[in-house]
């Protein structure tokens, strides 16, 4: 067996990756297990993982790759600073030392952490400490250690784990080591590169710069300012194109880097941009006001428009009726659903993980494909080799129990019917029920293992669920997971979206009269469907498809919960609160159940009622939480 270990990390959102013979046999980001919000560490945990998938040393991989070249980033950082000397020379010294010190020298610093995963594992194994390992060290063997370039590996990630022998793959991001937006065409078991914009001309920066204007953090809050659009007008799109980015016909562009801070500076955007504008950057996390709301709308009408550019120049270009993507851009599920419906190509696919966490798949795929020559048979077009990106560690039910007896919680066991038949009458009551089975899912989406569900008719439950669970913004809309088998009986949605990268409209037989109609957050107060707690304020909802084959369980839950009211969705957020990743272990979810506003949890066939857990419980979950190690 070939067995090669793909790594991601040291900028956001670590991640490792083991493929078995071309095959995805574990996924999963650093931040489920150190409970640190998108980790940016080495993935030393998540390796583990990995690894204890198949009860594998780290010496006996056939090979380690890392999803991006340093060194030509580190070209890329000199050249800017040069191109914009002496402005942002206190940010070049700065960024400096941490280069000298490790970026730079990345091979050496992985080296040296992968003879650490290997004293790690051989403590495990013989019950020793690490330090007593090291003591014994004989400079252990290390697999041979690759590079991939990190819009290869985003190319790899979409383009061979989709289901299509041949497409067009677009690849758009912040950047890369000098790439922004990348056009490929996968044929086969090979990528060719066909096109690419450079730093620092950026539409994922460019949407960046919106994000920190408005209040939000770079790299966390771009989905945040996708969900505020629908409240705004988009009053500045003009405004956008007369100053900030010049467009062409076929989708490339280049911004006007006056008005923009982060080639070499601390912050996005520059005085310029501020005055443009009409102020400074909103306060982080405050409340938006209808400037925001209309900015954002503003440039989430721009970067659909673009993006509708680039995917008809990249069918131009290739000639291919399938599209794949990757990068943070693909994430924006509102521009998703535009060019699968108003775009060229009779077939999209999004890869799940499409961030930076999946820059680990990717690489593993270029070692797999580029490095050991191995050839590709694609078994099934209609489905893609991702298992539902249900990828992560999984749980038995013997040792939920032993944990729910050690923490001497109160429980009840479910048979298989039982447990869909209870979690249905549940949520038909209007009860917030936590929902954990099988393995974690590997991306940003809560798709049905790790996740908080309702009942989307309820008037008040998003309002519950965003304020009293999640603790988040209340502008926030909940998804809905539906039956796949019913989505076009409720949606403008014909074609599955089994990872929830697709908005799509509610259909008008679904929806109510909303009479006046209101501005901002006032729209809140609207019921605008039958399912108002998953309808968005213009009528969509990003839509995540439920198949039988790829999740029985949610299936099954969904089903019961259809068959008991007519209704075949129900909301599905993740399994987490605000600043929080979603939960990984049995202990995570139970913490996250006993110090929220939940009133159920369901975890693989043990039922947990909120109401039977002991007070010093609760008291000791919301102050410093169970600690069971």
């Amino acid at each position: 067996m070939t067995k090669i270990l793909g790594i991601a990390g040291y900028y956001h959102d670590s991640s490792a990756t083991l493929l078995v013979d071309g095959k995805i046999v574990a996924a999963a980001q650093e931040e489920r297990f150190t409970r640190i919000k998108h980790d940016a560490r080495f993935p030393r945990q998540a390796a583990l993982y990995c690894l204890d998938q198949v009860a594998c040393q780290l010496q006996d991989l056939d090979a380690i790759i890392f999803y991006d070249k340093p060194l030509l980033k580190f070209e890329r950082l000199l050249e800017t600073y040069l191109a914009h000397t002496p402005r942002g020379f206190l940010s070049f010294l700065k960024a400096m030392p941490i280069w000298l010190k490790e970026k730079l020298y990345l091979k050496t610093v992985l080296r040296n952490e992968f003879r650490q995963l290997i004293y790690q594992q051989r403590s495990i194994k013989e019950n020793t400490s690490i330090e007593y390992q090291q003591r014994l060290d004989k400079r252990p063997r290390l697999p041979q250690l690759l590079f991939s370039e990190h819009h290869q590996s985003h190319a790899a990630s979409a383009f061979y784990a989709s289901p299509f022998d041949k497409a067009a793959v677009l690849c758009l991001d912040g950047v890369g080591e000098w790439a922004t937006s990348s056009l490929w065409l996968g044929d086969g078991a090979s990528l060719t590169p066909l096109a690419e914009i450079q730093f620092p001309h950026s539409l994922g920066l460019l949407y960046s710069a919106f994000t920190y204007y408005c209040g939000f953090r770079v790299n966390t809050g771009e989905y945040k300012l996708m969900g505020l659009a629908p409240y705004g007008e988009p009053g500045y799109v003009d405004k956008i194109y007369q100053h900030l980015i010049n467009v062409s016909d076929d989708g490339s562009f280049y911004l006007n880097l006056e008005y923009f801070d982060f080639p070499t500076g601390k912050a996005m955007t520059s005085a310029k941009f501020h005055e443009l504008f009409d102020g400074e950057p909103h306060g982080f996390d405050q409340t938006p006001t209808q400037k925001q709301m209309d900015l954002a709308r503003s440039i989430q009408v721009v970067t659909e428009e673009i993006l509708l550019k680039i995917v008809n120049h990249a069918k131009l270009q290739t000639d291919m009726e399938n599209l794949c993507m990757a990068g943070g851009i693909a994430l924006n599920c509102v521009a998703n659903g535009r060019i699968e419906r108003e775009g060229p190509f009779e077939n999209l696919w999004i890869q799940p993980a499409a961030g930076d966490a999946g820059g680990s798949l990717g690489a593993a795929y270029v070692a797999w494909y580029d490095y050991f020559q191995q050839p590709r048979d694609v078994e099934d077009s209609d489905s893609d080799t991702m298992q539902g990106s249900y990828l992560g560690p999984g749980y038995s039910n013997d040792e939920i129990e032993l944990l729910l007896e050690s923490m001497q919680l109160p429980y009840q066991k479910l048979s298989g019917t039982e447990k869909h038949l209870t979690a249905a009458r549940m949520l038909s009551e209007e009860h917030v029920l936590g929902w954990f089975q099988g393995r974690m899912e590997f991306g940003p989406r809560a798709l049905g293992n790790r996740s908080i569900i309702g009942d989307p008719r309820s008037s008040k439950m998003q309002e519950v669920m965003n304020l009293k669970i999640k603790s988040r913004e209340s502008f926030r809309p909940f998804a809905p997971a539906i039956l796949a088998e019913k989505v076009a009986d409720i949606f403008n949605q014909k074609k599955s979206s089994p990872y929830m990268l697709i908005v799509a409209d509610v259909l008008n037989e679904h929806l109510v009269q909303t009479g006046r109609e209101l501005r901002g957050l006032e729209k809140l107060k609207q019921i605008r469907s039958k399912y108002p707690a998953i309808t968005h304020v213009d009528n969509s909802a990003r839509v995540q498809t439920v198949d039988k084959k790829t999740n029985p369980e949610f299936h099954a839950l969904i089903h019961a919960f259809d068959e008991l009211t007519g209704c075949p969705l129900v909301i599905n957020t993740s399994f987490n609160v605000r600043g929080e990743p979603p939960v990984c272990s049995p202990l995570d979810g139970v913490n996250c159940f006993l110090r929220t506003d939940m009133d159920y949890l369901i975890i693989n066939d043990f039922l947990l009622d909120k109401s039977l857990m002991p007070g010093t419980a609760i008291a000791k979950a919301r102050t410093v939480g169970f600690d069971l190690d």
